[in-house]
């Protein structure tokens, strides 16, 4: 039986993910809501820098995860950390209302617990062992395996954003941009974010996000490690040869982002996992 996979757009774009069905966000900006599909994301930056007001974002409905699911197929859903959003609930319910009508429709969603280019990684794990032919009881065991051992840490280049959109006080993110201080955020091992660090400067908060990977209990041959950046690629690959520098990865991934990942990593901004 075919197997299908399904993932909300807070998985990014690479050779990997490009093909997979996806079930759009929104993103609401003064009086526009934009679905996050095929995403300008210029003009989206564009936008969220003339705009002066809360930037929001809404999971998609049940009914966009409804019309994605196959009945006669083995669906996997992939959504963001459900500490983050409610595309995982809303994943269940459209599970919930499917199996209703065709009650031996075969669904399991996995919540990533985490977001951008952390479930990435999780969409091309399913999808690596989809295709190594492994059953679905096998797919579900090692995906959910992988989940429980993966970080995520991600530097923004502003913070200006999150002060918009309430995430931290103005005057918290004003103080950081005069003191030039970069926090380092990351995980909790249950999807919500955390601060890890405060470093003065870009150069050395770079540095030290490299620094960090050391303090990680990482298998680095048979580890993948993800990057995301929003608008920043040159950065992106010297933050990707840093580490090659440093840690033998079986590969290393750089991710363009989607809309999602773009309003809140904002212009600049990387994101990693391994």
């Amino acid at each position: 039986m075919e197997k299908n996979i399904i993932v909300d757009t807070c998985v990014d774009f690479g050779r990997d993910t490009e093909n997979i069905p996806r079930v759009p966000f929104r993103i609401l900006i003064d009086d526009e809501e934009i679905i996050d599909e095929n995403t300008d994301i210029t003009e989206l930056i564009r936008k969220m820098k003339n705009s002066k007001s809360q930037i929001r974002t809404a999971c998609a409905p049940p009914e966009d995860f409804i019309n994605k699911i196959k009945t006669q197929a083995y669906n996997f859903i992939i959504t963001i950390s459900s500490q983050l959003s409610g595309s995982y609930n809303s994943a269940m319910v459209a599970v919930e209302t499917i199996k209703e009508k065709f009650p031996e429709t075969f669904v399991h969603i996995f919540d990533s617990k985490s977001a951008s280019a952390g479930e990435t990684l999780v969409a091309i794990k399913v999808k690596q062992l989809i295709e190594e032919n492994l059953i679905p009881h096998e797919i579900i065991e090692q995906t959910e395996k992988y989940i429980s051992k993966l970080s995520t840490l991600f530097i923004l280049d502003s913070l200006d954003n999150l002060a918009k959109n309430g995430r931290i006080s103005n005057f918290k993110a004003t103080l950081a941009n005069i003191m030039n201080i970069v926090p380092i955020m990351g995980e909790d091992g249950e999807g919500r974010i955390v601060l890890k660090e405060k470093v003065r400067g870009k150069k050395k908060a770079f540095s030290r996000l490299v620094d960090m990977l050391a303090e990680y209990n990482i298998d680095f041959e048979n580890t993948v490690l993800g990057i995301t950046h929003v608008n920043c690629l040159e950065k992106a690959e010297n933050l990707r040869d840093a580490i090659k520098a440093r840690y033998n990865f079986k590969d290393i991934k750089i991710f363009d982002p989607a809309g999602l990942s773009t309003v809140y990593a904002y212009d600049g901004g990387i994101v990693i996992a391994f």
